[in-house]
């Protein structure tokens, strides 16, 4: 047996501790989950409001509306990555710790999906019918979406570190994510609108995929050097 076999079980071990931690903490302060989602869902049904009725006009602006929403809600959320654990001084126990700090950083991050981007996900449906989507395009709502907050919250997770402990860290998070956001979104409300008016989206769905997958790998990494700056 190699070492990194033996190694492994704790490795996963550590991981899913980290993001179970998360998880019942979320669950003791509910209203950490539930603004985003407020906040998504009064966005997207508000809009109609604004621009009336028609049919034409809730199709062409219902694909962006619903993923800049989205991209406005998760950066809501992003500043409670890492801030409960530098106000309380775990973070530095979680950097001293024998688990490798981008495995701390991943599973906080995947724990920060699991509250905020999966119930946008989740919800996106019954927003969607306000916009008189087929089921169709609904379902590549919700695929762009799962792997475009994915991203988010990856990038999301390097901003958090970056700008942890700082005053009024929200906004220079804000500044220091959506650079890196713009592709995310356009490529996913383009595709939500290819869908919609029948014409090939493939690509923009692999384009997504690729792009959760290069930040599933730099991200974590970035976010462990990101978290040793702010600490020193």
């Amino acid at each position: 047996m190699t070492d990194s076999e033996r190694h492994m079980p704790s490795m996963m071990s550590g991981l899913t501790a980290v993001a179970r931690r998360d998880l019942l903490l979320a669950w003791k302060r509910p209203g950490d989950v539930l603004n985003p989602l407020f906040f998504f869902a009064m966005v997207c049904t508000l809009f109609p409001l604004a621009v009336g009725p028609s049919a034409e006009q809730l199709t062409f602006s219902g694909p962006g509306v619903l993923w800049v929403a989205a991209l406005l809600a998760m950066l809501i959320s992003l500043n409670s990555l890492f801030i409960s654990d530098f106000d309380d001084g775990s973070l530095e126990q979680l950097l001293v710790s024998p688990q490798p700090l981008p495995l701390v950083g991943l599973g906080k991050t995947i724990s920060h999906w699991l509250t905020s981007g999966l119930p946008l996900v989740l919800v996106s449906p019954i927003v969607a019918i306000t916009y008189r989507m087929q089921s169709d395009v609904v379902l590549v709502l919700m695929l762009t979406l799962t792997l475009g907050t994915i991203s988010l919250s990856l990038l999301g997770s390097i901003g958090a570190a970056l700008t942890v402990g700082l005053h009024r860290g929200t906004a220079l998070l804000s500044l220091l994510i959506l650079p890196l956001s713009m592709p995310v979104l356009i490529i996913g409300a383009n595709t939500v609108s290819l869908a919609a008016g029948n014409e090939t989206y493939s690509a923009g769905i692999w384009a997504l995929a690729a792009y959760a997958v290069g930040t599933l790998s730099l991200a974590p990494y970035a976010t462990a050097a990101a978290l040793r700056i702010s600490n020193e």
